[in-house]
């Protein structure tokens, strides 16, 4: 039995887009701060001050858009999922940011799309054909390629991120399908509470003194995602999954500019060809399901460090 029903799009494909994009560079700068904080700073602590500085960003937005009413929440079951996807989605990623170059962490955030058509029979109830079982195959083998397993380029933190696509998936999966009752405000709030929440609990095991420069990043970092997430989340109101998602992958680009600018790093040719892996197979995977006209979107795929 599907454990989740289908979701009817609405019809802006132009302002989608543009909001997926714009929401897709806010995240990759976040993501860009929050690799630089994590040099000096525990994760639990950056994910507390950066979420009570996105909770000014939520305030603002409550002025604009129906106020205290637009925080109703509707489905309270869906939303406390989500947000504790949202916490296991941002600690895995964080801490991914902190030993991978910001282009290898999103590139593997990648594989998103492909654990949701894996586990669609048993998620969404839909049966998945050769064709696709055959893409989610290639996906993982660019998962591979980019981690090397049993070489001594193997990057063992890559598990991070690809923990991050899989709680990613079905994150996007549920805010698609909570965008028709729950507002884009309530849903940010919710999973910002909920992250707030979860990096208090951390403060027993030890944070650092915080420097006030560093302080104005995290404050920065928490309006970016805030932002960022807020975009996304509306880009999902305004275009069907099939539509927006595909631009997600100019999170990459986003990437290897800023990890080249302030790090120096530059991909070598393996994560390139596994990048390409992953990007066919998941633009191949979406193609599909528009032809064949499937349900529910799946729309996994670069998540950031919070939402």
């Amino acid at each position: 039995m599907a454990l989740m029903a289908p979701v009817n799009g609405s019809s802006q494909p132009g302002r989608a887009i543009a909001v997926m994009l714009a929401g897709g560079f806010l995240l990759t700068v976040n993501d860009a701060v929050m690799k630089w904080l994590t040099g000096g700073y525990p994760v639990g602590q950056l994910l507390f001050v950066r979420s009570m500085f996105s909770f000014l960003f939520i305030a603002l937005l409550l002025r604009f858009m129906g106020g205290w009413q637009s925080l109703r929440i509707g489905n309270a079951r869906l939303h406390l999922i989500r947000s504790l996807l949202v916490v296991a989605g941002t600690f895995l990623f964080v801490n991914g940011l902190r030993y991978l170059p910001l282009a290898d962490a999103i590139a593997i955030v990648f594989a998103g799309p492909l654990f949701i058509t894996a586990l669609a029979p048993a998620i969404i109830g839909e049966p998945v054909g050769w064709r696709r079982w055959l893409a989610v195959t290639i996906g993982f083998l660019g998962v591979l390629v980019i981690v090397r397993p049993g070489t001594e380029a193997m990057q063992w933190a890559a598990l991070f991120p690809l923990g991050a696509a899989l709680t990613g998936a079905f994150r996007d999966l549920m805010t698609r399908s909570a965008s028709a009752t729950e507002s884009s405000t309530a849903m940010l709030a919710t999973g910002t509470a909920a992250t707030c929440l979860a990096g208090l609990c951390t403060y027993p095991l030890g944070w650092a003194p915080v420097v006030a420069q560093d302080l104005g990043f995290m404050a920065l970092s928490g309006f970016l995602m805030a932002a960022a997430h807020f975009l996304m989340i509306e880009s999902y109101r305004y275009g069907e999954a099939a539509l927006v998602a595909p631009f997600k992958y100019s999170n990459m680009i986003y990437a290897v500019i800023l990890g080249f600018l302030v790090w120096g790093d530059l991909p070598d040719a393996w994560t390139w060809a596994g990048t390409a892996l992953l990007i066919g197979s998941g633009l191949y995977i979406l193609d599909r399901e528009r032809r064949l006209g499937a349900g529910p979107p799946r729309t996994g795929g670069p998540g950031g460090s919070g939402g």
